[in-house]
């Protein structure tokens, strides 16, 4: 009954934002669809954010007192087009606001930011070391604390609205206590999804069987793993716009790329050298949205995903930041940027 419960009102929480299939197909693709290169007026945050001493201890227990939920951390930076979507899509929105406001408070990061943060352990960072050390890779991010200073969530990128607004809820009404995040969204997804009956197809992408082991022999390329699903809209536009742009297809030349669907049980042999199935492989990795794409070294290494939305400029970024070897030296992506003095 509790489960059935839960269900309903997320359920209910998604049918709120449409009002037909087709009406929700086009706010979904508005909420997709959005120009990625750098921003060139600089972003400007919402004036309701706390305005915080960044001594996180602090932060928490003003919240508790003040009877909200939990803390929300937002990592952003001024010319960030994905940012500015989430503040436009999501914090944009008056009902998600006001749900955000009664539950949380809500303290922004600049990734970039030289002032002073306070972690829940004492130790203090700039802004700067504070994101990296949470492995910021992308921008805008987003962690979720309760009010005993636990971390409860993490959204890494730009989702759209119908996915925050369950993340905003799951951490709220304290679903995390019963389930994670992908089973508590897997289910109203599979309600909501609407799109291309089969997987795309894709020239770059290398047919089963898929015998991915680089525990044993190092492979002489790194490797792309790209998780979907089938009636899923965000996968049709990742394929539509950034893979099948040239010079994204000329990049993904230089490495291995294999598609899997993460409701299927094709058999597999893992990077790390397990044997499994996709369906079993995506619930391991916690994947709680399509597509994800997840990047491994020629020894099997995770090197970085990417769970959210994502277009031209970041993933030919993040491409770029796989194949010159990057990550050897910086251990996140932003840091990579920087030292690019990309925007």
């Amino acid at each position: 009954m509790v489960l059935q419960t839960a269900f309903s009102r997320l359920l209910v929480l998604l049918l709120l934002t449409v009002v037909s299939i087709n009406s929700f197909a086009t706010t979904a693709k508005d909420d997709l669809e959005f120009d990625d290169s750098p921003l060139k007026e600089a972003l400007v945050l919402p004036d309701w954010f706390k305005l915080s001493f960044l001594e996180l201890n602090d932060d928490i227990r003003e919240a508790r007192e003040a009877g909200k939920k939990g803390l929300i951390i937002y990592f952003g930076q001024k010319f960030c087009p994905y940012c500015k979507q989430h503040l436009k899509k999501n914090w944009g929105q008056p009902d998600i606001v006001e749900y955000t406001r009664k539950n949380f408070d809500v303290v922004a990061i600049n990734v970039k930011g030289q002032r002073i943060i306070t972690d829940l352990d004492g130790k203090t960072y700039t802004e700067k070391q504070f994101s990296a050390l949470k492995k910021t890779n992308f921008t805008p991010s987003i962690i979720f604390y309760n009010t005993e200073g636990k971390q409860i969530l993490r959204l890494r990128g730009y989702r759209p609205p119908y996915q925050f607004r369950a993340a905003l809820e799951y951490v709220a009404d304290g679903h995390y206590k019963k389930e994670n995040f992908r089973h508590y969204m897997a289910r109203a997804e599979a309600a909501m999804s609407y799109g291309r009956p089969e997987l795309n197809s894709n020239e770059a992408f290398n047919k089963p069987p898929y015998l991915l082991d680089r525990s044993h022999i190092k492979a002489s390329q790194p490797l792309m793993v790209v998780f979907e699903r089938k009636r899923c809209h965000a996968c049709d536009v990742l394929h539509a716009e950034p893979l099948s742009h040239p010079d994204i297809e000329t990049r993904l030349l230089q490495l291995e790329a294999v598609q899997l669907d993460i409701e299927s049980g094709q058999p597999l042999i893992t990077p790390a050298g397990k044997k499994t199935t996709a369906s079993d492989w995506a619930r391991a990795l916690n994947i709680n949205y399509t597509p994800t794409i997840i990047f491994f070294d020629e020894g099997g290494k995770e090197i970085i995903r990417i769970e959210a939305v994502v277009w031209f400029h970041r993933l030919r970024n993040v491409l770029d930041y796989v194949l010159s070897g990057g990550y050897k030296k910086y251990p996140t992506f932003q840091l990579w940027r920087q030292s690019k003095n990309m925007r």
